[in-house]
């Protein structure tokens, strides 16, 4: 777990303001290995005496992927995860519990990437593998 100041200090190196707010819920992704949604986070940030609004949590989670701080995991059209784990890694999604795991990239390695468009480079690899319960 990072304290207050290894919070500021990580976003600094990012380029990323340190205002209260961001190192708030910072704070609450970065406190353990997880994956959680942006309702998730404002719950979170608020329970700990955070004064933030969900616009806030939404952008700032946005900001923070983009910055390579988090990872955005999109199971669905209609579910969004934020992963605190920023190395190469996939998931399996549960879809009756909603449920996300990390799986290994040695687990389901991706042999070959398809042809590129021109002027592109690959940035990463996400895959995602839905599960249901069995009956």
């Amino acid at each position: 777990m990072l304290n207050r100041a290894e919070v500021i200090h990580r976003l600094q190196e990012l380029g990323i303001n340190p205002t209260q707010q961001r190192v708030s819920i910072a704070a609450c992704m970065l406190s353990q290995p997880q994956h959680l949604a942006a309702d998730q986070v404002l719950a979170m940030a608020r329970a700990e005496g955070a004064n933030v609004s969900k616009a806030t949590v939404y952008n700032t989670l946005a900001l923070f992927a983009r910055k390579g701080l988090i990872r955005e995991v999109i199971v669905d059209p209609s579910r969004v995860f934020y992963d605190s784990n920023t190395d190469p890694h996939h998931h399996i999604y549960n879809v009756d519990t909603g449920a996300l795991e990390d799986v290994d990239v040695g687990e389901f390695p991706v042999p070959k990437m398809p042809h590129l468009p021109e002027g592109t480079v690959a940035e990463g690899v996400d895959v995602v593998i839905r599960v249901r319960n069995s009956a």
